[in-house]
């Protein structure tokens, strides 16, 4: 496998676009074929659910309740090794502590003028669906990273569905993570069919109102066609990484953390962007012997994404390459440079920026706390990582006492009068004359 420089003054417009808009073609082709999946588990439900789950991930559910029992939730914990279950408590622990902080009070005011309060009051939206992939692996940092900003956003309804193993069975490390996060209602539906199920509701699983989580292009494509039913909250497609390095940056971790994104998927994109040919022409070369010693599919996959998503950018400056990593609005950003913090204050757009060498994007993934349920496809320049606050909604309490009142009564008029809503002036000019609200009480 060769890994491709890229001369970015040097690349057509064709080819930068198609760099800047990763894996979005697929997810536009898939629109077509997902429209029927959507629609056949609209008609015919769970019946629809067991015959794509046969046919897409060829596993026959036969006789099994499409939600987990009770007892897989103690099979997991047997069968799940101890030193998975500690890893799984230190990091549900570290993000815990994290997403506590985002939680606001229940109500809150502010006087904006003398008797005139305005506030608002938090509350949970009703219920909430959560997609956790599996296709290329299990993911449980997935489930967790979705599942405890929920949990502490107090959301009543919490219902994840996740593709199933062969056997039937959902991944144990996803199952140990639920439960020990509190959350009971598990199904083993994956793909376009678990979005549909979330959306319309089956015989075993009611309908949401919110939807989050990221996926493959047939769950991006499911989630944009469903969106005018049902929230879908930020777009989670394909994942993605840029390193920004400089000269000083060690080319053996370059090669390294762009394998970590890299390995996630043929869909995935992972670049490194640098100003240092010399730099460029050492990542190249260590990334191609360390591609071989991959075993399959970790191996195809990288080499897909370094065929079509991929690869490392040359630019003529570090201005230059500023400038590619805010056009491309990375999910997740790597500065591998000497002075870091002195560069944050020029990158706009990015899911997360993780500073330094020891900071790789694995880390991030796991353990640090914060989100890694990111904005790819280039929604960072719009949307923010998954918090508390994508589970809850926001609602306006004022209250506006005599005082304020006559503070506000004579804009309001004259405000009212402007737009031409005579009722709206009204309403302040009476209670105005009743000499009722005139106290400056």
């Amino acid at each position: 496998m060769q890994v491709p420089i890229l001369k970015w003054n040097e690349l057509s417009e064709a080819v930068k676009n198609r760099l800047l808009s990763r894996a979005e073609t697929e997810v536009t082709d898939a629109l077509e074929s997902v429209k029927s999946i959507l629609q056949n588990v609209r008609e015919k439900g769970d019946i629809a659910l067991r015959e794509y789950t046969l046919k897409f991930d060829g596993v026959d559910l036969g006789n099994l309740p499409l939600r987990v029992q009770g007892e897989e939730y103690a099979h997991a914990r047997r069968v799940l090794p101890l030193e998975v279950q500690e890893a799984l408590d230190l990091v549900i622990e570290n993000v815990t502590n994290f997403h506590r902080k985002q939680v606001p009070p229940e109500l809150s005011f502010t006087e904006v003028l003398p008797g005139v309060y305005a506030g608002e009051r938090a509350s949970p939206i009703p219920s909430v669906g959560l997609y956790v992939p599996k296709g290329k692996g299990s993911f449980p940092s997935m489930l967790y990273m979705l599942s405890i900003p929920a949990v502490l956003a107090r959301v009543p309804a919490i219902r994840i569905v996740t593709p199933p193993n062969p056997d039937g069975s959902v991944d144990p490390a996803c199952l140990y993570a639920a439960e020990r996060i509190g959350v009971r209602e598990v199904y083993r539906i994956g793909g376009a069919q678990g979005i549909a199920a979330l959306a319309y509701g089956t015989e075993s699983i009611p309908p949401v109102s919110k939807i989050l989580g990221p996926g493959s292009p047939y769950v991006a494509a499911a989630k944009r066609l469903v969106s005018s039913l049902v929230d879908i909250g930020m777009p989670a497609g394909p994942s993605e990484a840029m390193i920004l390095a400089d000269r000083t940056a060690d080319p053996r971790l370059l090669a390294l953390d762009l394998l970590i994104e890299a390995e996630h998927g043929s869909d995935s994109a992972a670049f490194l962007v640098t100003p240092d040919p010399i730099l460029a022409e050492r990542v190249a070369g260590l990334l191609t012997q360390r591609v071989a010693t991959i075993p399959e599919p970790r191996r195809t996959f990288i080499t897909d994404v370094f065929n079509h998503y991929g690869g490392i950018i040359l630019t003529e400056t570090m201005d230059e390459a500023l400038s590619v990593v805010n056009a491309f609005a990375p999910e997740h950003l790597q500065l591998q440079v000497e002075h870091p913090f002195d560069l944050l204050g020029q990158l706009h757009h990015a899911g997360e920026i993780l500073l330094g060498s020891r900071t790789p994007f694995s880390v991030a993934n796991y353990a640090t706390g914060a989100n890694a349920v990111l904005p790819t496809g280039g929604y960072a320049r719009t949307y923010s990582p998954v918090s508390v606050r994508d589970f809850l909604k926001y609602t306006s309490v004022v209250q506006v006492t005599p005082r304020g009142f006559a503070l506000l009564q004579k804009p309001v008029q004259v405000l009212a009068e402007y737009e031409g809503f005579p009722s709206h002036a009204q309403a302040v000019i009476e209670r105005t004359a009743t000499g009722e609200y005139n106290s400056h009480v």
